[in-house]
């Protein structure tokens, strides 16, 4: 692992670990899936509020990471929200409001597949907002998020990333997959001929941000096995939920799983 790593370091390079056979990774995530069912028992049982963000280039593996969270829990309590493009009605609103409509109440874990981040990265890249829009998201969003943290929601933003070389190869597996033909979107296709426009806007989000209260956590998901082992790993390693096997959940592997402060003070 680099000593000075940077997200371009994450991003391009695929981590400097041996990626886990089916077995060892059918194992891992089993364990994984387990101490998930515990964190949803302590949420239920304690009130807790989970919130998770899952933001990233398009085709990193966001999904596939939110499908390995979700696998065995109780869908009553925990859900995954993927918001369609705003209607007339939603588009005259505060921005926030209707994400705020499907925030955690007690008990539950709440998954965002992309999220009010829209707004800080895809929309302005594809010219669906104004910059007078993404800037006064980017006044707003510090505020409200700490207000979600002080009403007591354990808020997680997970940016995952992907080399361009590797989006295209999974680009290209969707477009021949009849099963995977669907997550190939227009914005998905315009993306690949604006790689560089996209990391200028993530570079700018993380720096605008990233805060004491609600702090980013960048996935090298080049290989995504490991992402998602180890995006799973830094969620539960953080909470604390009762019975929680320390072997299982230690501090995810930094070579995979970074603080979005430590590999951008290089930039």
């Amino acid at each position: 692992m680099p000593k000075r790593l940077t997200i371009t370091d994450m991003e391009h390079h695929a981590p400097d670990r041996k990626p886990p056979s089916a077995k060892e990774y059918l194992a891992e995530i089993t364990q994984l899936q387990i101490e998930m069912l515990k964190m949803q028992r302590w949420a239920q049982e304690s009130g807790a509020k989970v919130c998770i963000l899952f933001e990233g280039r398009d085709a990193a593996g966001k999904g596939g990471t939110i499908r390995a969270f979700t696998e065995h829990t109780n869908p009553r309590g925990a859900r995954v929200v993927a918001l369609p493009k705003p209607n007339d009605v939603e588009r005259t609103q505060w921005y926030f409001q209707r994400y705020v409509a499907h925030l955690p109440a007690a008990g539950e874990i709440v998954l965002f597949d992309r999220s009010w981040y829209n707004r800080a990265v895809v929309e302005p890249v594809m010219g669906y907002c104004t910059p007078k829009q993404r800037d006064e998201f980017f006044e707003q969003v510090p505020g409200f998020e700490q207000h979600l943290t002080e009403s007591g929601i354990h808020l997680f933003k997970l940016w995952f990333t992907v080399s361009q070389d590797e989006q295209l190869r999974r680009f290209d597996a969707r477009r021949t997959d009849p099963l995977k033909q669907w997550k190939l979107s227009p914005n998905d296709e315009a993306s690949v001929t604006k790689f560089a426009e996209y990391g200028k806007a993530r570079d700018r989000m993380l720096r605008r941000t990233d805060t004491a209260h609600a702090p980013w956590t960048v996935v090298n998901s080049n290989v995504k096995k490991l992402g998602r082992l180890e995006a799973m790993r830094h969620v539960l390693h953080a909470l604390p939920y009762d019975h929680k096997d320390q072997r299982i959940v230690a501090a995810a592997d930094p070579r995979v799983v970074q603080s979005a402060k430590d590999v951008t003070r290089h930039r």
